[in-house]
């Protein structure tokens, strides 16, 4: 039996919050899986910071400060492993047939950095996003409130699967905002983590390795710490992909740092986080003409927003089949 709070778990405001973005997923119903898009047609200035030893992404190098191109149009979190950047090309067609792109005098190219997550164990591997998955996202964008849990990028997403497969339970993708006089910023995650799920606000495991019998959860460190010798399962099967979004003014070098101090948040929210096993990945876009901001203020509430948002993707996962959520079980 659940706990009752986790079903009418309140809004936190939402990526959408920040002008300029709208989001949208596509999820499979052949199996566990989708994609989710952040489209910032107007161009947003955009950073990214890799931490896992197992990403798989494209485009990110355009990111790089010293690099010519300065916004992105889109980015794209995604399931199906490397098989899904696939799937940025739908959100590249979805673009061009709107003219939106970087000019090139021939052509307008949309820039759409994309980064995957591994779903392929839940249902037939074949089945992942594809061209046309990400332009169903595009078609689905909206602002206004976004959908969580168990839908387009976090619609194959576990936790808790370094104790073995059988042990994870299931996760999803959540989203937060938070304000601060004019200043906005928000973040949207997909949890798919070989860690457990930490409320940093309470200490308390929310999801992740659940013991032998499946009834409670295990506390994966001190599993490890206490038997050494366990053999840690899910070698690149994992990823928490994730975008932050701020409608203050910064260069390419201010949302590359954001984006490297939100992956404080990921850290606070995931243990351990930044595994072999993840590819753990956080863009951060600046839609907005809010000048002076502080640079420091802005990368510590994206920690912020980014470990309520984890929290939230499992507290809004619902369990399938071998893969409980955080409301079956008594916490």
């Amino acid at each position: 039996m659940g706990d009752p709070s986790m079903e009418t778990l309140p809004s936190e405001g939402s990526l959408t919050d920040i002008a300029g973005i709208r989001v949208g997923h596509f999820t499979d119903s052949r199996r566990p899986t989708g994609c989710t898009v952040v489209l910032a047609e107007a161009g947003a200035v955009a950073g990214v910071d890799v931490r896992g030893s197992a990403p798989g992404t494209r485009e990110t190098d355009l990111l790089n400060p010293i690099n010519t191109v300065q916004r992105v149009h889109a980015i794209l979190l995604t399931g199906g492993s490397a098989f899904g950047l696939d799937a940025a090309s739908g959100v590249v067609q979805f673009l061009e047939e709107k003219k939106v792109g970087f000019e090139t005098g021939v052509a307008r190219v949309p820039i759409v950095p994309a980064a995957v997550l591994f779903d392929l164990g839940l249902g037939d591997a074949g089945i992942r996003p594809d061209k046309i998955a990400g332009y169903a996202a595009c078609r689905n964008a909206a602002t206004g409130a976004i959908e969580e849990g168990n839908v387009g990028a976090g619609a194959g997403a576990t936790v808790g699967k370094m104790l073995g497969p059988g042990r994870a339970m299931k996760a999803g993708i959540g989203t937060c905002a938070i304000r601060v006089g004019e200043l906005k910023v928000a973040a949207l995650v997909a949890v798919n983590a070989a860690g457990d799920i930490i409320d940093p606000h309470s200490c308390r495991i929310v999801a992740g390795a659940r013991t032998q019998d499946g009834k409670y959860l295990a506390n994966t460190m001190e599993v490890l710490k206490q038997s050494p010798a366990v053999r840690i399962s899910g070698e690149g099967a994992d990823t928490t992909l994730g975008v932050v979004a701020t409608n203050a003014l910064f260069d390419k070098a201010g949302m590359t740092k954001i984006a490297q101090m939100a992956q404080d948040g990921l850290a606070r929210a995931v243990n351990p986080a930044h595994t072999p096993m993840d590819g753990d990945t956080l863009f951060a876009l600046s839609t907005g003409e809010l000048k002076d901001a502080s640079l420091s203020l802005v990368g510590a509430l994206a920690a912020d927003v980014v470990s309520r948002a984890i929290v939230r993707a499992a507290l809004k996962a619902e369990g399938i089949p071998g893969y409980p959520a955080a409301r079956d079980l008594r916490l």
